[in-house]
Order: C-alpha cells, then sequence, then structure tokens
C-alpha cells in the first residue's frame, strides 16, 4: 500500500498567511564546531503554519483546544476529492454524494500554489453556505490544500466559524498534487499543545482504503 506524505515541509521559506508569523529556524549548536557534540536548533512558528489543524477553540471562545481533540476524528477512512472550480459553494457540492464519508479532502489547484515563494490571495475557498452543506451532511473533518478555508481577506471568517461551531476539525495546508481522487486511509495528529488554538500537523494518507 502505498503512503503519500500531504504535509508541507516547516522552513524558513515556508510561505505564511498574511499577518502570521514567519518560520525561523536557529541553529544553536552543530557537530564539531565551538566543541559542541550534537546538532541543536531553535523553532519559533505561529501553531497555524504550513500543514495544521484547527480546533474548535480556534474561533469558538470556549470550543475543544487541540490537545483535547478526539484521536478518532483525525485517524480513518478519508474522502479526496478534486475541485475545478474557482471556489467550493453549494452548485460544486451538488456534485458528490457525501453519505459514506465523515473526512473529506478537497484536493484544487491550491496544491500548486506551493511552489510560489509568495503567499496567493487568489486561492480556492469554501464558502460559508457549503460549510453549512458539509454540517448537514456530517462531516467531521474537513481539509483544504492552502492556508484557509475562508476567502482571502474575509472579516468575519464565516466558513471557520460554521464548521467549528458544528465541532467539524479544519485541516489547513495540505500538498494534495501527488493524490488521485477516493478513498484513503488518513492519519493526522497535530502537535499536543496544551489549550492550543491549533497546532502544525503530519499529515498522511494510506492508498486501497475502502
Amino acid at each position: 500500500m502505498k503512503i503519500y506524505d500531504v504535509t508541507v515541509p516547516l522552513s524558513k521559506e515556508l510561505v505564511v498567511y498574511p499577518g502570521d508569523p514567519h518560520v525561523k529556524i536557529t541553529r544553536r549548536t552543530t557537530i564539531n564546531k565551538d566543541d559542541a557534540q550534537s546538532n541543536l536548533s531553535r523553532y519559533s512558528f505561529s501553531s497555524h503554519a504550513g500543514t495544521h489543524v484547527d480546533p474548535p477553540f480556534h474561533f469558538i471562545e470556549n470550543g475543544v483546544t487541540v490537545d483535547k481533540l478526539p484521536l478518532d476524528m483525525l485517524m480513518g477512512r478519508a474522502r479526496v476529492v478534486e475541485v475545478t472550480a474557482p471556489l467550493i459553494d453549494e452548485a460544486v457540492l451538488e456534485e458528490f454524494d457525501f453519505t459514506a464519508d465523515a473526512r473529506v479532502l478537497f484536493k484544487t489547484r491550491n496544491s500548486y500554489l506551493w511552489s510560489q515563494k509568495e503567499f496567493v490571495e487568489d486561492y480556492v475557498y469554501i464558502t460559508p453556505g457549503a460549510a453549512g452543506v458539509l454540517v448537514a451532511e456530517g462531516i467531521k473533518v474537513v481539509g483544504i490544500d492552502y492556508l484557509s478555508v475562508d476567502k482571502f481577506g474575509a472579516r468575519e471568517q464565516a466558513t471557520h466559524v460554521t464548521l467549528l461551531k458544528a465541532g467539524v476539525v479544519i485541516i489547513e495546508g495540505l500538498d494534495l498534487r501527488e493524490v488521485e481522487p477516493g478513498n484513503y486511509e488518513m492519519f493526522c495528529l497535530p502537535l499536543k499543545v496544551k489549550d492550543g488554538d491549533g497546532a502544525p500537523a503530519r499529515v498522511v494518507l494510506r492508498q486501497n482504503y475502502e
């Protein structure tokens, strides 16, 4: 069974959402330099850097924090759905039957934006109306292949709020370039940050899962 690592590597060159702190990686000691016996680095990054998980607490005052998310929500059958439209709205979702799905990952042209050195504002996003449909369909995990499910600059962040208020977990920053649409077994493990509003995660998909 082939395994796809759909995680964006954390690096100093990684694109971040405007206003978020950039990733900083500083080598503090290097083997055979200054009498150091080990390589040791200092990492500094946002709770929403790269491939990361948004728990309800990200936008809901008393929502579940990232360390309290049930792991069974973040592991199991996931469906990768490819969307070629410039946005994901109710009309786009009518093309799919989500009856058997609890976890949906949207593959869009966003995945190819990871090759860009600067943040791209015109990314594919999920409209608030579509978020409502996903909630009504009983979806528990929604993933997308760029840094936000909301439209860039959206003041109300209504897509986030609609999903998170319903207890849906959001995975942002996926890289699905190498993944074909279909069913996979997903493993998504965010860093266990106490009372965290989000955390980077390693996300892998295993092929041939029915």
